[in-house]
């Protein structure tokens, strides 16, 4: 069975009109994904998710931070919380973590649906289980909010996975590197983190974190893997990289669970950052991760700021993971993917070489390859 977990209550309604992250997204992407035209109706089980636990919450959060969020819940507070206290845990009206009304409930219910979607396919009852909601939380930390994410969720269902004695390799697509998560993880051995990211030398969440030298720490070291790409790197480039990292150590790591965070905003006409992927790099991720885990595996969303892309990329990898064919017109937009001149290419296949070559000394070795 396949899993599509969505609900009203995931989606944050009351985000400012100008705030980059559209609500749509998620939505639209269950539209295109429960279609009755797909042909899927027997192969696709909609549910809503459980809310998760404070106890859930504080695996990976801390409980004064919790309490912050609560407080900034309700119709008004940022009237009544002093502007220095919300900004000490990351909230400010005009930043990238604006308060909203429900926001603790709404981010708790995704949380509960990261949970859900592990349990359902650690258990067996589902092979795939996709929250496309999730995942933008990935740069919230544990004390704070950060980059858009309120509680960490990719982060929250690990913790969870880990309590009853998981491996789980966590693989962020995202433009921007999954800094919350391997936060979080960095320490700890029995979670491999692989963040495929433009370079934090000209994106959020900014250097020295998500370079190829930051591998974790103590005995975590050598399980947070960051592959950071120049600007403008392109299918070519991107996929390369994939290929020459994930599945090795996917094989080495032999992970329990793999979860994967579908950012889509390294698409080419993303406005948020500067990689050039087509729809059909992500297609292509798919079918590699699909064949490494012989399609049991759980998804969920993450960036992905061009609302017209993101569901139809979103829609085509759950499609793909899922063994189902995907629908053509899901793989072509209205703008034509930009190419790169030779020296272009050159120059941004030689950068992602070089930060491969540093994991292949730093890092495969500690996991005998």
């Amino acid at each position: 069975m396949n899993l599509l977990i969505h609900g009203p209550g995931m989606i944050a309604t009351h985000l400012p009109a100008s705030h980059p992250l559209k609500p749509t997204r998620a939505n639209d992407a269950h539209d295109l994904i429960a279609n009755p035209r797909n042909g899927w109706v027997e192969l696709v089980q909609v549910v809503a998710p459980p809310t998760a636990t404070d106890r859930d919450v504080a695996r990976v959060h801390d409980l004064s931070y919790i309490a912050m969020v609560d407080r900034l819940s309700v119709p008004g507070a940022t009237g009544r919380v002093p502007s220095g206290e919300a900004r000490r845990f990351g909230f400010s009206a005009q930043g990238d973590n604006p308060p909203y009304a429900e926001m603790g409930l709404i981010a708790r219910n995704v949380s509960g649906g990261v949970i859900h979607a592990i349990e359902q396919v650690a258990s067996g009852n589902a092979d795939l289980a996709f929250v496309p909601s999730a995942g933008v939380n990935h740069h919230a930390m544990p004390g704070s909010a950060s980059g858009f994410g309120i509680f960490n969720d990719a982060a929250v269902g690990i913790a969870w996975a880990r309590e009853r004695g998981m491996r789980v390799m966590y693989v962020d697509l995202d433009v921007h590197q999954g800094d919350g998560v391997e936060a979080m993880f960095a320490s700890d051995p029995q979670v491999l983190t692989i963040s495929i990211h433009e370079s934090t030398r000209f994106l959020f969440p900014g250097p020295p974190g998500g370079l190829a030298n930051a591998i974790g720490t103590g005995p975590g070291t050598g399980f947070a893997v960051n592959v950071p790409l120049a600007p403008y790197s392109d299918d070519n480039t991107w996929l390369w990289a994939f290929e020459e990292i994930v599945p090795p150590l996917h094989g080495a790591f032999r992970p329990d669970l793999t979860v994967v965070q579908c950012g889509a905003d390294a698409y080419h006409a993303d406005p948020l950052a500067h990689l050039l992927l087509s729809e059909n790099a992500y297609v292509r991720a798919a079918e590699r991760l699909r064949s490494l885990t012989g399609g049991r595996l759980v998804a969920i969303g993450g960036g992905g700021y061009d609302v017209e892309a993101t569901p139809r990329i979103w829609a085509s990898m759950f499609a793909t993971f899922a063994g189902l064919q995907v629908n053509d017109n899901w793989l072509h937009g209205p703008n034509p993917t930009p190419s790169l001149d030779a020296g272009a290419s050159s120059r941004v296949m030689d950068d992602a070489r070089g930060a491969i070559d540093t994991l292949k000394q730093l890092v495969f070795p500690i996991h005998g390859l």
